[in-house]
Order: structure tokens, then C-alpha cells, then sequence
């Protein structure tokens, strides 16, 4: 006797082929969770399909007739995702996977990248600890070479139109600037909890002391004049940190983490008026946009953690799908790296950055 569970054998033609139509977000840290869309993905005769990334393994942890939900493995790397389900294996997609550059950081938020596409983030450690290496470079080749001792609690760095590194204090509510060979001055004092830096393209730098204060220190058109400080703009204090941001028109964006999940980032025009650009993330922190004025930002969408693309009408999409993000940097080629709370990763995306000085 034909039973209905012997037509539905791998050996059979009716048997239905998945086949994926697209992978959103089409990049993942190792440990992220992506969603697959496409059609005949449901679990058959009680057995769940399986997933693979190149030869890895990967856990499918929803399944339905539409749409699947996987993590990605530790130690995967880019390559082509299938699934497989009953016998039958599905047309494979590109997923990008985000590979470690530097392990054993402490950055806090975005990292920098120079003239010459060295990248540098910092070992931030805790509030008042003072660490062996403050900031490390990460060179093209990915050696990693120690760059600032001594710097307490480096926060936010950044690099300015002189091509010397600033850098952030939030123990010290100091700015310090860092010449190409790592030796350190004092550029800026009694910036409160002084974390995330920006420089417009005027070459001033703004400060955001995260008890609720947004600071110009001025360049300044004579020695008289440069390093002037000014109050830009007040907002909520914040539980962590302030991430600065400029566009290409020089408005100001602005995060800062704070207990709410519906979390707002704002918008500094270059008067010193805020307003909301867009609200409804979670633990909103570094920030970078691409050429075309798309902002990207480490965050939270709708529960799931990564980067979050927000185009110029407002629109959010998941675009990297990873937890622990804390940052980012456009490099070039269309590569972005990408700070955790203890790692630095990189990964293609096909994203032209905005130029930052």
C-alpha cells in the first residue's frame, strides 16, 4: 500500500526543492541570527531542516514554510548558505560573515581609521582603571602594533583635519591629542564625562559629556581664538556614553544609551537646534553614514541587535546582524570594520563611507 509518508522520500520528484529568494540582513557577526525568505522551508515529516554556510553547520532555530531563522556559527567565514531539507538541498546565497581583526580590546565606541586605512580602537577598561595599552593600530596586514600608554579611560577617538588621533577621557573629562608617533598633549580640559568627539568640516570639535552636554571647542581663525569652548546643545543624560556624527550637510547626530528600548537619536543643526531624526532603538551607540547620506548605527531593531541602516526618509533595515556591537568604520574598498565590546571584525558590505575629515 502508497502511503503519504512514502511519496514524501528524498529519492522522490514530488518532493518539494526549498528555494531561498534573499537573506536579511545579508551580513553576520559569528553568533548573529539572520532570516531566510523564499519558499517550501517548513520542517517535513516531523524533521527540522538543516542549514550550512560553506561546510559549517548552521543551527536553524525557526522554521516555516516561508521563512527560517539560523545563527551563525563560531569559526564561519563568508560563503554560500543552503538549506537542506528531506534530501533536497536549496539554491545557495551569499552571506557575508564577519571575520576578527583584534581580540582583547575595550572599545566604547567607534573606532578611527587614518589617511593610510590603519584602524585603531581602544582598550577603554573600567571607570579610573589605568591599562598597559590605551590604544592599539591595527594595520592594513592586520598586525597589531600598541600605540598610547598612559591615556585613562580612553573613550571616543577620532581624527582631525591636522591627521593626529584625538582622543577622549571620561575619567578625566580631558582631550587629548596624539601626533602619528603616539606622543600625547593635552588639547581640551573640564569636558564633565567627556566620551563621544566629532569634527565638522570646519575643523571644530565637538565633545558630548554624557551628564547632558554637547561641547564646541572652536578651531578658531587665530592662535587667540582657537580652543575657544562653547555649550552647543543639552539632551538627556546618558547611562553610558555619547556617539557623535556629522553629515554632509554638518548636521550634528547624536546617541546616547539610556534605559528606554524606544530610543531616539537626535539631530543638531548647525545653530545648536535639536531635534528627532529617528526613535525606536535599543542602546543606539556608534555611528557612521556612507556617501549617500544613509546613517548607520550599533543598535537594536525590533529586538535584534546589529547594525541598523536608516536611510534619508527614516526607513530602518537591519544591515549586520550581531550582538555586543558598540561601533563601526567605513574603510575602503566597500569594507567596514566593526567594534564589540571586545573585538574588532571586518567584513565586505559594498559601502562607500562618507569621508570624515
Amino acid at each position: 500500500m502508497t502511503t503519504l509518508r512514502s511519496l514524501l522520500t528524498p529519492d522522490k520528484p514530488d518532493v518539494p526543492q526549498p528555494h531561498l529568494d534573499r537573506v536579511s540582513p545579508p551580513a553576520a557577526l559569528p553568533g548573529g541570527e539572520i532570516d531566510i525568505h523564499g519558499s517550501h522551508l517548513a520542517p517535513l515529516n516531523a524533521q527540522i531542516p538543516h542549514a550550512t554556510i560553506g561546510d559549517i553547520s548552521a543551527p536553524v532555530l525557526l522554521s516555516r514554510p516561508t521563512r527560517a531563522t539560523i545563527q551563525v556559527p563560531e569559526g564561519t567565514i563568508t560563503g554560500d548558505l543552503v538549506i537542506h531539507r528531506s534530501g533536497q538541498a536549496s539554491n545557495p546565497l551569499n552571506l557575508r560573515v564577519a571575520v576578527p581583526m583584534a581580540e582583547n580590546l575595550h572599545p566604547v565606541a567607534n573606532p578611527a581609521v587614518d589617511a593610510d586605512g590603519n584602524i585603531y580602537a581602544t582598550v577603554s577598561g573600567s571607570r579610573g582603571e589605568a591599562v598597559p595599552v590605551s590604544i592599539f593600530q591595527i594595520q592594513r596586514d592586520f598586525q597589531i602594533r600598541p600605540f598610547v600608554r598612559d591615556l585613562l579611560n580612553a573613550t571616543g577617538i577620532a581624527f582631525g583635519p591636522d591627521g593626529y588621533l584625538y582622543a577622549s577621557s571620561r575619567a578625566e573629562g580631558t582631550v587629548y591629542r596624539i601626533s602619528p608617533e603616539g606622543a600625547i598633549s593635552t588639547y581640551a580640559e573640564g569636558m564633565g564625562i567627556a566620551t563621544g568627539i566629532a569634527f565638522d568640516r570646519d575643523g571644530n570639535l565637538f565633545v558630548g559629556d554624557r551628564s547632558g552636554t554637547i561641547f564646541k571647542i572652536a578651531t578658531g581663525e587665530t592662535p587667540a581664538t582657537s580652543g575657544e569652548i562653547f555649550v552647543y546643545a543639552t539632551l538627556e543624560p546618558s547611562i553610558a556614553a555619547y556617539h557623535l556624527a556629522f553629515n554632509d550637510a554638518g548636521t550634528l547626530f547624536v546617541t546616547g544609551p539610556t534605559t528606554s528600548s524606544n530610543q531616539a537619536i537626535h539631530a543638531i543643526d548647525r545653530d545648536g537646534n535639536t531635534t528627532v531624526f529617528y526613535q525606536g532603538l535599543g542602546r543606539a551607540q556608534g555611528m557612521a553614514f556612507d556617501v549617500d547620506d544613509n546613517l548607520y548605527v550599533a543598535a537594536s531593531l525590533h529586538g535584534q541587535r546589529g547594525i541598523v541602516r536608516i536611510d534619508r526618509h527614516h526607513r530602518a533595515t537591519l544591515a549586520v546582524s550581531g550582538s555586543n556591537l558598540v561601533g563601526l568604520a567605513f574603510l575602503e574598498d566597500g569594507n567596514v570594520a566593526l567594534a564589540t565590546r571586545n573585538a574588532l571584525y571586518h567584513v565586505a558590505l559594498d559601502i562607500e563611507g562618507r569621508k570624515l575629515v
